[in-house]
């Protein structure tokens, strides 16, 4: 039996294929199946996946951004197409791929922390509950924008010293005026802010205190409030893993525990999956 499983972003989809004992990784561009329709998906999916792998497979396991009601029911068509034979494809959410990545079967309470974040109560099966994110200006605590957002805000306003700012515009070639240009004026300005962490990680003593903040506003407004504090936490996510540190020090002021810190899910989810392999059963 042949699986292919992928976690998949807009910006790169990271794939495993897994044939008995052997595994290959591969990568391919990102896919939004929110914004595109079907035949860019597909067209995306073809130009990515190499025949020679699709050919043999026997079940595709898909995770991703955005993988939600149609959009998921169209990025699962569109994979049945491009492999083009009697094929099982199951997409889900990146939340429920961070879950099994971290949990496996087990209960527990699943986070990703990258460019934007999110979490969810998980059963060992499905997510049961869902704080909703809303995005880096109205959420998305914790998250790589969030402290992009809120490093610029101290910095700008006096909360850090007046040497790291201009260390900061020396560094990056930015001004104030840029700033506002590229948050306020520009397209994707959350990338942009989660494009700071860098830099945040780098003088990450000068900014304890706005990731301190910004990880306890992440525990009170998405971890607390499923009245679950037993059950452990994992993360997953590129934020989540350089500020692993942090973040356990933050889970411990609450009384809580943090489990498992995973730059990605890729190889959490291989091995959910390989566990069930011999019948096409998740």
């Amino acid at each position: 039996m042949t699986i292919l499983i992928a976690d998949g972003g807009s910006t790169k989809i990271d794939w495993t294929v897994v044939a008995g004992t052997s595994q290959d990784t591969f990568h391919s561009p990102g896919i939004n199946p929110v914004l595109w329709d079907k035949d860019k998906i597909e067209e995306m999916l073809r130009s990515g996946l190499p025949r020679e792998i699709i050919s043999e497979v026997d079940c595709v396991y898909f995770y991703g951004a955005g993988c939600l009601g149609e959009a998921a029911e169209k990025m699962r068509v569109a994979l049945l197409n491009v492999v083009g034979h009697d094929v099982r494809v199951d997409v889900e959410s990146d939340l429920l791929g961070a879950a099994r990545a971290v949990f496996g079967n087990e209960e527990g309470i699943a986070c990703i922390l990258g460019t934007g974040s999110n979490s969810g109560l998980y059963d060992g099966a499905r997510i049961t509950k869902n704080i909703h994110p809303l995005g880096f200006i109205l959420g998305d605590e914790g998250s790589g924008a969030s402290i992009g957002k809120h490093f610029l805000n101290a910095l700008y306003k006096g909360r850090l010293p007046e040497s790291l700012r201009l260390e900061f515009e020396s560094e990056t070639g930015l001004s104030y005026d840029e700033v506002i240009d590229r948050v306020y004026r520009q397209p994707m300005a959350n990338k942009f802010l989660a494009s700071l962490v860098g830099f945040v990680s780098k003088h990450r003593k000068q900014c304890r205190a706005v990731l301190e903040e910004e990880f306890d506003t992440f525990i009170e407004r998405n971890i607390l409030p499923y009245g679950r504090n037993q059950l452990p936490v994992g993360i997953v996510g590129g934020v989540g893993h350089e500020f692993s540190e942090e973040l356990h020090q933050a889970f411990s002021r609450h009384g809580l525990s943090l489990e498992k810190v995973l730059a990605k899910p890729i190889g959490g989810l291989v091995d959910y999956h390989v566990r069930k392999q011999g019948v096409c059963l998740d």
